[in-house]
Formats: structure tokens, sequence, C-alpha cells
């Protein structure tokens, strides 16, 4: 009887060896875990990105206003009949007409 009680209690403790310390124990899936929700984070800004970028696009394709907006601010482009005004600082170094 004995001898049967301590073989159990051996095969208990590999048992528990392989569970804790073994490959594919509890510390490669709490670590795999943490590798996951990292990874389901970045997905989570990446998504965010895309989104942004689809609206981008949607209003490039089927709004006049936003690639009007593009063509002022990127390429400087004006409508017929407006005027463009620039208005230049004066450049550090540079006498002024009061000087």
């Amino acid at each position: 009887m004995k001898l049967l009680f301590a073989l159990l209690l051996v095969i208990l403790l590999l048992l528990q060896y392989r569970l804790w310390f073994g490959e594919g124990g509890i510390g490669k899936v709490w670590q795999l875990q943490q590798t996951v929700a990292a990874q389901r984070e970045e997905n989570r800004g990446l998504d965010e990105r895309n989104s942004a970028l689809e609206a981008e696009v949607r209003d490039l394709k089927e709004g006049l206003t936003a690639i009007e907006e593009r063509a002022r601010s990127e390429l400087g482009m004006v409508r017929e009949g407006e005027t463009f005004f620039q208005i230049v600082d004066e450049l550090p170094g540079e006498p002024t007409e009061s000087q």
C-alpha cells in the first residue's frame, strides 16, 4: 500500500512539473496570452488608422470639397476669379523701411 501511495505521489509530482514548467505549460500559456493582447492592441490602432484613411479616400472620391481643400493647401491653387495674396514675413537681418 505504501509503495502504491509513493508511486502515485511521484506520478503526481511529475505531472505537476510538466504543468508548470514543461513545454506548453502554464508559463508558456501566460506568455502567449500577453503576446496576443499586445497584437490585439496593435491591430486596434491599425484599424483606426485604416478607418481614417478609408474615410479620406471616400471623401476624395465623392466630395469636391475635399479635393478643392487639398488643391488649395497642398498645391497652392486658387479658383478662377479669386485673387491670391501672399504675405511674406521679413527675414532676420534684412533692413526694414523704418531703418
